[in-house]
C-alpha cells in the first residue's frame, strides 16, 4: 500500500503527495461517505493508484488535529494574518482566531500588515497590541513596508524558526495572505484581491485549500473568512484559551472560577491592577455569552 499526504482538494479529488514529491490524483473510497469520513488536506493516508491519474484512499491515517474553518488537518503552526488598516485591525477577530488555534493545541503566530496606511497615533496603538499579545506570550510580528524588506523579514523567520512545519495562512479577507506568498515566491502567482469598499472586508480570492511547498514547509493558503464559532468550547474551558487567565487559575478562590462575579477571583485583581488588558477581559465576556447562548446540538437515534 502506498502512503502519502494530502496536498490539495478540488471537486471531488484528492491529489496525495508521496515521500517522492509524487502527486497522483485520488477519490476517496465509497465506504467513507457511509462512515461518515471525510479526508481534509493535510491527512496522511494509505492509497492504491495504478497510475498517477486514477488512485484510491483506502485509509486515513491517525490526524493529531484538524480545523474545520479552513479544513486542514495536522497543523503544526497558524499564522494568522490581521490588517492594521483596510480592513481595519480588530483585536476581538483577533482573539477568535486565537482561541481556535489555542483549542487545537496549534502554535500561534500573528502578522500585521498594511502598516504603511497608519499614522503616526495609529502606529503607536498597533505597537500597544504587539506589546500586549508578546507579553501574554505570543509572537506577533509587524511586516515591513516594501516587498524587498518584506522578503528578507519573511525568509528569516522562515529559516529560523518555521522549517519543517505543516503552516496555516488564516485571518481577515482582505489582510494580505496570498500576498504574502508571492512575495516569498512570485512563481506561485496566487490571486489577490482589493477590499470591497461597500463591505469594508476584502474580497474572497482564495477558493480551495491548498498546500504549498514554500522554504522547506508546507503552507496552507486558505480562504480568507471572518466569522469564528466556539461550537466545541465549554463554558468552563474557555479561560484555558486565555493564557494570562489560565496562568491565575490555582490562584483563584473557587475551583471553576469563570471570572465573573466569583469572590476572590485572581483574573479580576489582575485586571484591576493593569496586568491583563481590558480589551481581552471584554473579549472572554463576549466569547463566553455566546458559548452560553450556543443552540444545543441534538443526535438522532443511533448517532454516536
Amino acid at each position: 500500500m502506498q502512503k502519502g499526504q494530502i496536498t490539495k482538494a478540488l471537486s471531488g479529488f484528492y491529489y496525495v503527495t508521496d515521500r517522492s514529491n509524487t502527486i497522483y490524483q485520488t477519490r476517496a473510497r465509497g465506504v467513507f461517505r457511509k462512515q461518515k469520513i471525510t479526508p481534509l488536506v493535510g491527512d496522511y493516508v494509505e492509497f492504491e493508484s495504478g497510475n498517477q491519474d486514477e488512485g484510491v484512499i483506502q485509509k486515513l491515517l491517525e490526524r493529531k488535529n484538524e480545523l474545520t474553518r479552513p479544513q486542514v488537518a495536522n497543523v503544526d503552526i497558524g499564522i494568522i494574518i490581521m490588517s492594521a488598516a483596510d480592513p481595519k485591525f480588530s483585536n476581538q477577530l483577533l482573539d477568535r482566531f486565537l482561541i481556535m488555534l489555542e483549542s487545537k493545541h496549534i502554535k500561534p503566530i500573528i502578522f500585521i500588515t498594511k502598516m504603511d496606511l497608519l499614522d503616526h497615533d495609529e502606529t503607536i496603538k498597533i505597537k500597544k497590541y504587539q506589546k500586549d499579545y508578546n507579553k501574554i506570550g505570543y509572537q506577533m510580528v509587524l511586516i515591513e513596508k516594501t516587498d524587498k524588506e518584506k522578503k528578507k523579514q519573511l525568509e528569516i523567520l522562515f529559516n529560523e524558526q518555521f522549517k519543517n512545519n505543516l503552516i496555516v495562512f488564516m485571518g481577515q479577507s482582505g489582510a494580505g495572505k496570498s500576498t504574502l506568498l508571492n512575495v516569498l515566491n512570485p512563481e506561485l502567482e496566487l490571486k489577490t484581491g482589493e477590499t470591497s469598499q461597500s463591505l469594508g472586508r476584502g474580497k474572497h480570492t482564495t477558493r480551495h485549500v491548498e498546500l504549498v511547498p514554500l522554504l522547506e514547509s508546507l503552507i496552507a493558503d486558505t480562504p480568507g473568512f471572518s466569522l469564528l464559532a466556539f461550537d466545541e468550547i465549554e463554558p468552563e474551558s474557555l479561560s484555558e484559551y486565555f493564557p494570562e487567565m489560565w496562568r491565575l487559575r490555582s490562584d483563584c478562590k473557587f475551583s471553576g472560577c469563570l471570572h465573573l462575579t466569583e469572590p476572590g477571583c485572581a483574573v479580576k485583581k489582575a485586571i484591576l491592577e493593569g496586568e491583563i488588558p481590558e480589551y481581552r477581559y471584554d473579549n472572554y465576556q463576549l466569547f463566553l455569552e455566546e458559548i452560553k447562548k450556543r443552540k444545543p446540538k441534538y443526535r438522532r437515534k443511533g448517532e454516536s
